[in-house]
């Protein structure tokens, strides 16, 4: 049996990043309520860590986020989704929260983007994982 093995690579209260070596994607794990400021902190962190890691898939899990955090998806859409893009983003998973203003957020940021194929979302951790696997 193969086990996941990973590597935390940063941690805050809101937010946790860890690079999953057997996979080669960087797990992004946000938490509780999230608000521009956190919301942009954890981006700017994401997009440092994989270049850093040179790892350019990411499982973006929004499963423990509560509330919405739609002042930040117009510069998500318009500067940190970009920036990804161009420092080498190849796939990018992203996990819809239970929380209706969450999604709604995540909805808001999607739709104020013309994202490529290589963002994607799902209700389901093992359902992004097995996609995510599956991008080149």
């Amino acid at each position: 049996m193969i086990r996941n093995r990973t590597e935390i690579l940063y941690r805050d209260t809101f937010i946790a990043l860890e690079y999953n070596a057997v996979d080669n994607w960087i797990y992004v794990n946000w938490k509780g309520y999230q608000n521009y400021d956190t919301v942009v902190a954890g981006c700017e962190k994401i997009l440092e860590l994989m270049k850093a890691q040179a790892c350019y898939r990411i499982l973006n899990d929004n499963t423990r986020v509560e509330g919405q955090w739609s002042a930040a998806a117009k510069w998500g859409a318009d500067v940190w989704f970009p920036a990804m893009f161009e420092a080498g983003l190849k796939s990018f998973a992203w996990i819809y929260s239970p929380s209706t203003l969450s999604r709604l957020s995540t909805d808001k940021t999607l739709k104020l983007a013309d994202f490529p194929k290589q963002v994607k979302v799902f209700d389901d951790l093992d359902l992004a994982q097995d996609w995510l696997r599956l991008q080149v």
